[in-house]
């Protein structure tokens, strides 16, 4: 496509997973995908919620130096997600980068569960509320923790490659006024995933435009801004009061997993609580029902 990775639009995800269905349905036993390293991880959220039933493995790849620059990343980790695709008893979406600064090995990601967490370092991209899932090192891959699926050629691909556009993402602040919301409802959006504070929180005073909204038939969802833990809004009045009026947690998914998901869900149902139902189900190793206060810190080799 030769675009630049932060110009990349839901449409532009819809034509990667249909040419990656193609390449697999012609018989592709691994399929690579070279991209930019600013929203990589919210392509391998698409991808991951698009391309089910994988039968082989799907990687993307990027570099954090270019390659006319002496420490660039990208031949390593190009050579890498080639030895990762041919080689992994695998079959879902990953996004493979290095580990730590120097050239020792490489982290293959969950699409899920892989975000950007540095601008320019080469170990940028890191597993949240998860580990990584395999280590390659020069040409060998070695597992660390289980695959959603394994390598299955006679498994049968299903694409479901359609995102729901108007779909917005709301970052909570002290200074955050209601009329951002309001601007959401009369606009037509389908859905507003709300970044709120701790536990799942947004001001008060916010409260009036979300029930707005989601009579208005609006999916309204809430994550975090803390990114590692889970939504819990049980714990305190302000968090059961957006239950009651029809917020859905993220459980623990990270802000853009959870709006890309999100998209997708509303592009896949017909109304509002089949929507609300999808959305919590897990599909894609991006929920965990129990979270582990050890993915917080996790060793640099991911063992």
């Amino acid at each position: 496509m030769s675009v630049l990775s932060e110009n990349i639009q839901p449409s532009d995800w819809t034509k990667i997973a249909r040419s990656v269905a193609s390449e697999i349905k012609d018989g592709a036993n691994g399929v690579i995908i070279a991209h930019g390293t600013d929203t990589l991880g919210f392509t391998s959220a698409a991808l991951s919620f698009a391309l089910q039933n994988l039968p082989v493995p799907v990687v993307l790849v990027g570099s954090q130096r270019s390659s006319d620059r002496p420490s660039s990343d990208a031949a390593m980790n190009l050579i890498g997600a080639i030895n990762l695709a041919t080689k992994a008893d695998a079959a879902e979406v990953f996004v493979l980068m290095h580990a730590e600064t120097g050239d020792s090995y490489l982290h293959a990601h969950r699409g899920t569960r892989v975000r950007k967490l540095h601008t320019s370092r080469r170990d940028a991209f890191q597993s949240v509320n998860g580990y990584p899932i395999f280590r390659v090192t020069g040409e060998d891959v070695k597992q660390l923790r289980s695959p959603l699926l394994q390598r299955n050629l006679n498994r049968k691909l299903i694409l479901k490659s359609k995102f729901e556009e108007k779909v917005a993402l709301v970052k909570t602040n002290p200074g955050i006024q209601a009329s951002v919301i309001d601007l959401f409802v009369e606009t037509g959006y389908r859905g507003i995933m709300i970044e709120g504070t701790g536990l799942g929180h947004a001001p008060d005073r916010l409260q009036s435009s979300i029930k707005k909204a989601v009579d208005a038939g609006m999916v309204v969802a809430m994550s975090s801004q803390c990114l590692f833990g889970r939504i819990d809004m049980n714990v305190y009045r302000s968090g059961v009061e957006l239950l009651d009026i029809g917020v859905i947690p993220s459980e623990d998914m990270f802000p853009e997993t959870a709006l890309v998901k999100l998209m997708w869900v509303l592009a896949n149902t017909k109304n509002q609580e089949d929507a609300k139902e999808l959305f919590t189900t897990p599909l894609a190793g991006e929920i965990d029902m129990r979270s582990e206060e050890s993915e917080y810190v996790s060793s640099p080799g991911g063992d």
